[in-house]
């Protein structure tokens, strides 16, 4: 995995400055105010263009790069990357009109009201304003207060406000020379976008036909929901991993959101288990037998292939059990081998514990429920009390799933107690 993520990170470095080298063969040194900015306008709009590419390029769902790379760190990459592109846009804006402002001897009032009169700037700024909208909505205090949905559906604007910087970019005169390669560069990440996120879904949905068996309760707030299919082999979905599920009822079929499977596929079973923390996640209670389901993946790198040791420990939080809980039965290895520590508040928040307590004892495996309150005095993930409770932590691998401030914390104190870093093993999601 680590060598995926440097290989993809080294490539995305790597055009980022082949778009530097282009810019500089196309420079004409000039001292003159109006020659700078100019100057400054194009490397900036060049990288801008390349930044969104990236962008669209980590969000299009390739399985080699997903299952290299892990979900949660190329989400984590987009929204870096997505400051940078918008930082990129507004200097880009800045430095063409006082570019013009200066060679026109204009102020920039009128400089940019005479800009505005050029349909290609029109279709870069409304591009631009897209963009804007879609990082308002990504900022933190902002995504707390809308519903995922929401947060989903101005993320599409993202698609227009690059059919609109492309445009734009075309237009320039500065891009005539190499227009080819910018058009290729698109083509190369438009085809395997439309792919994976439209022709893909469309295929599985017509092969797999995939409906909801039963939905059942299994604690406050939390149900799992089975369906049925055919081929599901075909998918090849490992312990571990998750899918984008779309069920086509109302109020639901707009809207994809990943889940992990909560056992592993059995036949023609596929089964996910979901805890009600928004309003879309909550409809999945009321979903009846025989709703079609459209899922796209598998996805994620939450795998037994990370797995280097002998002796693994599983540590799941909440709902984090869910991938957990398919490791646990499925991980090879003997008595004594595999440990699962779940974190909940109460008892009563304990996910799948009949199964979990059937598997623990048909393969002899650790199973240790930690309870109690997150601000509690006792912390039982604390280094300290992970070392007292796994012998021999340091040399075991180890998968963690739960809510982000659980697993950052845990994955601290893991790595105080002895845990190299390299052999923790973990994807963590907001939504």
């Amino acid at each position: 995995m680590r060598d995926a993520a440097v290989r993809v990170r080294g490539g995305v470095l790597g055009g980022a400055g082949a778009v530097a080298l282009l810019w500089a063969a196309q420079v004409r040194p000039s001292a003159r105010p109006d020659a700078l900015f100019a100057t400054a306008a194009h490397l900036t709009g060049l990288l801008a263009g390349y930044g969104v590419l990236v962008l669209l390029f980590l969000m299009a769902r390739i399985p080699a790069v997903e299952h290299g790379v892990g979900a949660d760190r190329l989400a984590r990459w987009h929204a870096l990357g997505g400051r940078y592109v918008l930082l990129l846009c507004f200097g880009h804006g800045l430095f063409a009109l006082l570019g013009y402002a200066v060679h026109e001897q204009l102020d920039v009032v009128s400089a940019l009201r005479e800009l505005l009169g050029y349909p290609a700037l029109g279709a870069a700024l409304a591009g631009t304003a897209l963009l804007a909208a879609v990082g308002v909505t990504s900022a933190r205090a902002v995504r707390r207060r809308i519903p995922h949905e929401t947060w989903r559906g101005a993320h599409l604007l993202a698609y227009p406000a690059a059919a609109l910087g492309f445009g734009h970019q075309l237009a320039g005169p500065d891009l005539a020379p190499v227009a080819w390669f910018w058009a290729l560069a698109h083509t190369g990440v438009a085809v395997p976008l439309v792919w994976y996120r439209a022709v893909v879904p469309v295929r599985q949905a017509l092969r797999h036909a995939l409906r909801v068996a039963e939905v059942r309760v299994e604690g406050p707030g939390v149900v799992s929901v089975v369906m049925r299919g055919e081929h599901l082999a075909e998918l090849c979905a490992e312990p571990g991993q998750f899918l984008r599920w779309r069920f086509l009822r109302r109020r639901l079929w707009h809207t994809a959101l990943p889940f992990s499977l909560s056992a592993p596929v059995r036949g023609d079973t596929l089964r996910i288990t979901v805890k009600g923390l928004g309003g879309h996640s909550r409809r999945i209670r009321r979903l009846t037998p025989g709703t079609r389901v459209l899922a796209t993946g598998p996805f994620g790198a939450l795998t037994a292939a990370r797995r280097t040791r002998p002796q693994v420990l599983l540590i799941a939080g909440g709902v984090g059990i869910t991938p957990l809980r398919a490791l646990f039965e499925t991980l090879p290895g003997g008595p004594g081998d595999i440990t699962l520590l779940y974190r909940a508040g109460a008892e009563e928040q304990l996910v799948l514990r009949a199964e979990l307590e059937a598997i623990a004892a048909e393969r002899q495996a650790g199973l240790h429920y930690l309870l109690g309150p997150s601000g509690a005095a006792y912390d039982p993930l604390a280094p300290q009390a992970l070392a007292a409770l796994v012998p021999g932590l340091a040399e075991h691998d180890v998968y963690l799933c739960g809510p982000p401030a659980m697993a950052g914390a845990t994955r601290s104190a893991l790595l105080r107690a002895g845990v190299p870093a390299g052999r923790i093993h973990s994807e963590c999601f907001t939504f």
